[in-house]
């Protein structure tokens, strides 16, 4: 028996999960192996080609977003808040997250359950560009971290050069500040605050 012949809009039509922010449900884009950056589009829901890779940044691990958030006013007055920073806005997306996990995922267009342990907190152009790092449920490597503070630091210096580096062309100044890198506790207020952001811009 076919439940649904429609498939559900990755953004708007997938919960994140009764258990949020403790487990969320994640909608990976793009993984490790990509030569291409893939994204979202709005409209249609489907992943669309945004751009080659060019230069020899990698993204260190699943990199998605989670459903049914939203970063705009109040994720821009938390940012402003905790940062210090003159922070003008949400970048107008939902929230990121990146996953991580020990296998290696072939390709993106899937979902996956994640436990948010930390994350790194971006200011872009005046814009706050949270990223939520997490762990993938059941991985057994990264599965039993539960904050980011127990991840090796090279790891979390990894995800931060990537994120320093990944918009950047050469000869151009660089628009990209990372204000703070913060443990799970924020990283659910974080999240819940995305919701919030959704909520007041989608409902």
């Amino acid at each position: 028996m076919i439940a649904n012949v429609h498939k559900a809009h990755p953004w708007h039509g997938i919960p994140m999960g009764d258990n949020a922010p403790e487990l969320v449900t994640a909608f990976i884009e793009i993984v490790p192996t990509d030569t291409v950056k893939y994204e979202i589009d709005k409209a249609s829901g489907y992943l669309i080609i945004d751009r080659p890779q060019k230069y020899s940044n990698i993204v260190p691990a699943l990199y998605g977003f989670i459903p049914k958030t939203y970063c705009a006013d109040k994720i821009a007055a938390l940012a402003r808040e905790r940062s210090g920073r003159d922070v003008t806005e949400g970048d107008g997306d939902a929230l990121d997250i990146l996953v991580l996990c020990e296998k290696i995922i072939s390709h993106g267009d899937i979902l996956c359950q994640a436990k948010p342990i930390g994350g790194i907190r971006l200011i872009d152009g005046g814009e706050a560009d949270d990223k939520i790092i997490a762990v993938l449920k059941g991985d057994e490597v990264y599965g039993g971290f539960s904050d980011l503070s127990q991840l090796p630091e090279g790891i979390v210096e990894r995800l931060k050069h990537y994120f320093l580096t990944y918009k950047n062309l050469p000869g151009e100044k660089a628009h990209i500040e990372i204000t703070n890198v913060y443990g799970k506790e924020e990283a659910h207020e974080v999240i819940m605050t995305s919701v919030e952001d959704y909520k007041h811009s989608f409902y």
